[in-house]
């Protein structure tokens, strides 16, 4: 098996894998021009092949960092999920992925190479020879009743929701502008409160929207108090059967009405209702368990051509953590000097 760039554009992508039933939010047209923006890569879209022709599909970005010439699909810092392959006809997704790596390294002269691909298991990847990390994570079966996913949650989940009702919350789906604004002051307060800054700025929000919007593959949610406060905002995103929480913000002090449950609950219904059967939790935190789903745990794969670019890695992982700190602390002080703050800016991890 050996993999064939394919010299397509996005569109053309699009119409020759949407009706792949493995394909996720992350793979299709929309979301590879999202990255192509924001992280200023090269979209890379290819075919397997093998004796009986074309055997599945792959796509990923081709970016360089340090002058390093690196493909990811993903990589950490993308804000991106599964990517990885699409494969048809039960192809191995170990012969898969060794032939994403020959491909990678040979054809496009790569030096490194990360991947996250949903369907392989921690044990299929333990046959690989790439360096692995799990990423791990909540998920939740929505193909079920409402009233069975309500039974689900945890009672405190259940409660806090009836509070938020109680409370008079509303849900408003918001498409324009100033969700971005609303969205991004919120999480500026969240992540202030350990001293941080956003790991990325309000141009990736405003690009998220620009591209999916479009095509209903993002639902823009706010919670809206009894003053017509925006006090929580909540992004996901879905395509095929599967939803994906891509992000949480809400006003520290407006917390105790619990506008989080409420925005999840909503999105949930909302995306069920259009058809989608699973709704991905983004990820680990212990919080997101009191919603009732299933724990799921993802290999994130990475190679490097050359031993030291593993240790330059790290180094920089360790870098880009240090740079967050100094900017909130930069912001802090200037807060304090009556300065206008430090912009924050995107990065990849």
């Amino acid at each position: 098996m050996h993999l064939e760039q394919l010299n397509i554009t996005a569109l053309e992508w699009e119409q020759r894998t949407k009706e792949l039933p493995d394909r996720t939010v992350f793979q299709s047209s929309a979301w590879i021009s999202f990255l192509a923006d924001t992280q200023r890569g090269e979209p890379i879209f290819a075919a397997f092949m093998d004796d009986n022709g074309v055997a599945g599909y792959f796509c990923g970005m081709l970016v360089r960092k340090f002058k390093i010439p690196m493909l990811g699909s993903p990589m950490p810092g993308w804000t991106t999920a599964y990517m990885g392959t699409n494969l048809l006809n039960g192809i191995p997704r170990d012969f898969a992925l060794q032939a994403i790596a020959r491909f990678a390294f040979h054809d496009l002269g790569c030096l490194h190479l990360e991947i996250m691909d949903r369907r392989l298991s921690p044990d299929d990847a333990r046959k690989l020879s790439f360096r692995t990390r799990l990423f791990n994570g909540f998920e939740i079966d929505i193909a079920q009743s409402e009233a069975a996913l309500m039974a689900n949650m945890e009672g405190s989940c259940r409660r806090n929701i009836r509070k938020a009702v109680r409370c008079q919350l509303r849900i408003r789906e918001c498409e324009d502008d100033s969700f971005v604004d609303h969205y991004y002051a919120q999480l500026e307060d969240v992540f202030a409160k350990d001293g941080l800054v956003p790991t990325y700025g309000k141009k990736r929000v405003r690009a998220l929207m620009h591209y999916l919007l479009p095509e209903r593959k993002v639902l823009p949610l706010q919670a809206i108090d009894p003053e017509g406060n925006c006090i929580a905002s909540m992004l996901t995103v879905a395509s095929n059967d599967t939803a994906f929480l891509w992000g949480s913000t809400s006003w520290r002090r407006f917390q105790y009405l619990r506008p989080n449950e409420l925005l999840m609950w909503s999105s949930i219904q909302h995306w069920k209702s259009r058809g989608i059967r699973k709704f991905d939790m983004g990820g680990g935190g212990e919080y997101k368990r009191k919603y009732g789903g299933y724990e799921i745990s993802v290999p994130w794969l990475r190679a490097s051509k050359y031993a030291g670019l593993e240790s330059l890695r790290a180094t920089a992982v360790q870098a880009v953590r240090f740079q967050q700190r100094l900017r909130a602390l930069s912001k802090h002080q200037g807060a304090s000097a009556g300065l206008p703050p430090v912009a924050s800016t995107e990065h990849a991890a």
